[in-house]
């Protein structure tokens, strides 16, 4: 399979990364926009968890799709939707204009990127495996990962230029369309791109043999439920110290530890760019040492460290404060990193995107989705700051002896 393949599979992953995190930035004027009146927030924020329940069920239809059809229509159709639900956003009449279908409409879009969304990271995880040089598949799979950063990052770029540039009055009016305008050239590009890319060696040598599964999802089901065990465990771990350790980490510390706001999502963007640089040096030591080991390893830091350093950043301190968020940012990135190839390689080629399905994705809706909820709900009725970092701990306790008895899947030299 080419390189250019290889990196086109590889960086998109930073559209929905972009567009995931662009809407939570502009969450409070799309609530004003969408759902004038009391409680606009907490509906604007529902739509977002709507969309993470819809990707379990997105990744199962492109599951099939790409067991039987190939990764590459599967990575295609992915980027079509998300291509057309970016731009339809940026085009939305707002209530002022429509009324409340405004806001029905928004929550649909967002429905329809996460069912979109649902198919995107696994078909990437599983084209980029694929294609990777046996010996190098840790590395190349965690440049999933790294992507995602980047597309986080542009997110924060181009909120940051829309707010900072135009008055409150036009951001309000239509700047906040320019973002996810600029979100749809960005998926345009990527799927004109994807147009050229090459099916994988794998997948074709499973075409010409006839050894595509009739039914992948049931194949799965019926025989791989303990990689789809596994496969859970992972994401879980992964899930939980990314969106806790990380996405949650600025309001916790303008909640708890009173850091300004602008001040907090200044350190989330180092923290993302600590992402970048770990996820592949982790690749590198799975290719080195393996998938167990590794994984081992950032498992039992993910039930050591976390309370120590949730602890650390609700002191005054904003030294303490920044090493804290970093040290949890490189974690959770080592975790996504080595999961990524991990989990991809506890099912064979045939099951593989129905396996990942089932296992990954709905891990993700679950520790993704609702573990910062949780984690502020729980604060606030206990009183402790250390309540994100118990949570982290126990879901790391929880599924190490998962991970202990997992086989190690890196092939042999």
């Amino acid at each position: 399979m080419s390189r250019g393949s290889m990196i086109i599979a590889a960086l998109s992953t930073v559209v929905e990364w972009y567009d995931f995190t662009l809407y939570l930035y502009f969450a409070t004027v799309l609530a004003r926009l969408f759902f004038p009146g009391g409680g606009g927030l907490v509906a604007a924020l529902g739509g977002f968890a709507l969309a993470y329940l819809m990707r379990p069920i997105g990744a199962m239809v492109f599951g099939h799709i790409g067991d039987r059809l190939g990764r590459r229509p599967t990575m295609l159709i992915s980027m079509a939707l998300m291509t057309a639900c970016m731009a339809a956003t940026a085009l939305m009449p707002t209530a002022a204009q429509i009324g409340p279908r405004a806001g029905v409409l928004l929550i649909a879009l967002r429905c329809v990127m996460g069912f979109s969304v649902g198919g995107e990271y696994t078909g990437v995880v599983a084209y980029l495996l694929e294609g990777a040089p046996p010996a190098r598949r840790g590395l190349v799979t965690s440049l999933a990962a790294a992507a995602s950063e980047v597309g986080g990052l542009l997110a924060v770029g181009a909120s940051a230029l829309t707010v900072g540039l135009l008055p409150e009055a036009a951001v309000a009016g239509w700047g906040w369309r320019l973002p996810f305008a600029f979100g749809a050239v960005l998926a345009g590009t990527v799927l004109i791109a994807r147009s050229q890319i090459d099916e994988t060696p794998e997948f074709e040598l499973q075409r010409a043999a006839g050894a595509i599964a009739a039914k992948p999802l049931r194949h799965a089901l019926r025989n791989h439920r303990a990689g789809i065990l596994r496969g859970f465990a992972i994401s879980a771990l992964g899930s939980i110290t990314y969106y806790v350790g990380i996405t949650y980490v600025p309001v916790y510390l303008a909640a708890v530890a009173q850091v300004p706001e602008g001040r907090a999502l200044g350190l989330a963007s180092w923290a993302a760019v600590a992402v970048i640089v770990v996820t592949p040096l982790t690749g590198l030591l799975a290719d080195r040492w393996g998938r167990r080991p590794v994984i081992l390893a950032l498992a039992v830091a993910s039930a050591v460290l976390p309370i120590l350093l949730f602890r650390a950043m609700a002191g005054t301190s904003w030294p303490a404060a920044c090493a804290g968020a970093m040290v949890l940012a490189m974690v959770a990135g080592g975790v996504s990193a080595v999961g990524a190839v991990a989990s991809a390689e506890q099912f064979p080629t045939r099951a593989r995107l129905s396996g990942l399905a089932f296992g990954v994705t709905s891990a993700t809706a679950i520790f993704g989705g609702f573990a910062p909820w949780l984690a502020q709900a729980l604060m606030a009725r206990t009183g402790s700051p250390m309540v994100p970092g118990i949570l982290i701990a126990l879901v790391a306790l929880a599924v190490l002896p998962l991970l202990w008895a997992m086989p190690e899947t890196r092939p042999a030299k």
